[in-house]
């Protein structure tokens, strides 16, 4: 093999030892996916491997009779004599990272990932390694996320105002993540919860999974004099606002729920009465953390404010740079189109063969401190 273990080609990052992508935006025969938003895992790859958890959301975004394998948390598979292992990313449901090691050297893919707690997804894992490939959505030091107790707490006090005041409380967000982490911070006791078709479709893929979430019920179970009384809690996609199927739910206040929200002015843009900063990225002092976590001497930024990421570490003494990726972070509801499928035929699949367990929190090969 020429070259670093992983590298960006025209169609996404690839391992060449062991001839499998991460994360591609191109069709190809072996890809490692580390979590289901559109822009990490599009359509047309031959054999897929994910988290356990994932795979019922990933299967339905992806193509009918899609190869989907899944290997446990932290257990390693080897494939031409790499070794693979995927590690809780806190990201979404089913969000991994992902443990490449080849001849001593350790790299890690984190994926998308955030550090604060969250009941609909396992929590970030930090994996030891030479070098660490971090997504950079939010890295400049003004994004510091409120404990989600505090925008819980945030929520529940405007539906409840709301509700008094005889109007529906409708919040926007993406319908994959970000939507059940507000549904599973509501408080039921408030008043109905309705979701768009949308987000009810992910919210059952949860469910399957495990998380638990408080009850929704459809529009249409609601009565008129519910609907005439106001106080149902709205939970739909960006897409829907303006929509015949939100008119129904007037009078009502807004919000869109958004790392982005913490930036003046993009609530005005978003043309919503209130913005609710809740993000499931990792915000600046969350990436510091993860990346010291790693133990790691290189840091590859990619999607977001990677320049000033970058800078700040290599003032702390690491080597860091840039990357160029297709990946687009927050800002991606797993709605956009995806790739054709490819013309080739499957090979080897990546689990082809199996690998002892190897324990994560060890020190790597190569003497990283």
């Amino acid at each position: 093999m020429n070259g670093p273990l992983l590298q960006v080609t025209d169609r996404g990052l690839y391992c060449e030892a062991g001839d499998f992508f991460i994360d591609p935006w191109r069709p190809v025969d072996r890809a490692v996916i580390t979590h289901a938003h559109s822009d990490h895992a599009r359509r047309g790859h031959a054999q897929m491997l994910c988290a356990p958890d994932g795979v019922d959301v990933l299967r339905t975004r992806m193509l009918p009779g899609a190869v989907i394998d899944a290997v446990p948390y932290g257990q390693p598979v080897a494939h031409h004599g790499v070794r693979v292992s995927l590690h809780p990313a806190g990201h979404i449901l089913g969000s991994a990272q992902v443990r490449v090691e080849w001849r001593g050297e350790v790299w890690v893919v984190s994926g998308d990932y955030k550090l604060s707690p969250d009941p609909t997804c396992q929590p970030f894992e930090p994996v030891r390694c030479q070098t660490f490939i971090t997504e950079c959505t939010f890295g400049l030091p003004i994004y510091r996320w409120a404990p989600q107790a505090r925008v819980a707490d945030e929520l529940n006090t405007w539906w409840r105002g709301n509700r008094d005041a005889g109007r529906h409380t409708v919040v926007f967000a993406y319908a994959l993540g970000k939507s059940q982490r507000l549904l599973a911070a509501a408080d039921p006791t408030l008043g109905p919860i309705v979701c768009h078709g949308a987000v009810e479709r992910v919210n059952a893929e949860y469910r399957t999974g495990g998380i638990e979430l408080p009850p929704t019920r459809r529009v249409t179970d609601l009565t008129r004099e519910e609907l005439a009384r106001g106080g149902v809690l709205v939970i739909a996609p960006p897409s829907a606002q303006g929509t015949p199927w939100l008119r129904r739910f007037q009078p009502c206040e807004t919000a869109f729920a958004s790392g982005w929200m913490l930036v003046r002015g993009t609530r005005r843009r978003r043309g919503v009465d209130r913005g609710l900063v809740l993000s499931d990225h990792a915000d600046w002092p969350g990436l510091l953390a993860a990346i010291e976590a790693t133990g790691c001497q290189r840091v590859l930024a990619t999607h977001g404010h990677t320049a000033v990421l970058v800078r700040h570490l290599r003032d702390r003494g690491y080597e860091a740079d840039s990357l160029h990726t297709e990946f687009v972070g927050e800002g991606d509801d797993g709605e956009q189109e995806s790739p054709e499928p490819s013309s080739g035929n499957p090979t080897e699949p990546l689990v082809a063969e199996s690998a002892a367990p190897e324990p994560t929190t060890s020190e790597p090969a190569g003497g990283v401190p």
